[in-house]
Formats: C-alpha cells, sequence, structure tokens
C-alpha cells in the first residue's frame, strides 16, 4: 500500500519542476527533506516539502505505516493548464504568452 499525495495547478513550468524532483526521486523521506531544504530552486523545493510533509502527515495519522522507513518511491510532474496572455509589441502587433503550470504526484512506500 502506498501513500499518494497530488498539487494541481502550480505555477511553476513542469521543466523546472523536474530538475528537483530528480534529486529526491528513491531517497528516505528524511534525506529528500533536507536534500530540499538546501536546494538553490527555493520557491520549487518549498512546494515539494509541503507537499512531502503532506504524505507524512497521512502516514503519521494512519497506524500502517513506519515512518522512519518511507520512501519517494515515484515522483514525477505533468504539464497542466497552460494560461495564455498577450504582449503588446511594435506597430500594433501582440506576442502570446504561455504562462505554463504544473501537476506533481508524489507517492511513498516503505523500504
Amino acid at each position: 500500500m502506498a501513500i499518494v499525495v497530488k498539487n494541481n495547478k502550480v505555477g511553476i513550468a513542469p521543466r523546472k519542476v523536474r530538475q528537483v524532483c530528480d534529486l529526491i526521486r528513491t531517497k528516505k523521506a528524511s534525506e529528500a527533506i533536507k536534500i530540499l531544504r538546501f536546494c538553490e530552486k527555493k520557491e520549487i523545493s518549498i512546494i515539494l516539502t509541503k507537499l512531502l510533509n503532506s504524505g507524512l502527515a497521512i502516514a503519521s495519522n494512519s497506524d500502517k505505516y513506519d515512518i522512519d522507513n518511507l520512501v519517494v518511491s515515484t515522483i514525477y510532474v505533468n504539464g497542466g493548464a497552460t494560461l495564455k496572455r498577450i504582449q503588446p509589441r511594435a506597430q500594433g502587433r501582440a506576442f502570446r504568452i504561455r504562462k505554463r503550470t504544473s501537476n506533481i504526484f508524489l507517492e511513498l512506500k516503505e523500504a
């Protein structure tokens, strides 16, 4: 049995979030929190830390899991809805700006 936690519509592009997710994949939960604490991409690491803490809270509420043995077994990021904006340019033209969002999926299992 695994603990599944999701966060949808995160306002950061999926490509940037995947770089940080690759750092904590297959790590123990306590080690993953330490890695995220000292990661250079602070905004992304804060979001992933909150998601990981949410999964740990679910595990502590149910007596089925040992929190010390939980491992980040699966973590992946998919592209969410893209917000389309317009930026005015010279001679009456308009350029499209695509603000990409992410859907983050995290799964914790016991080692």
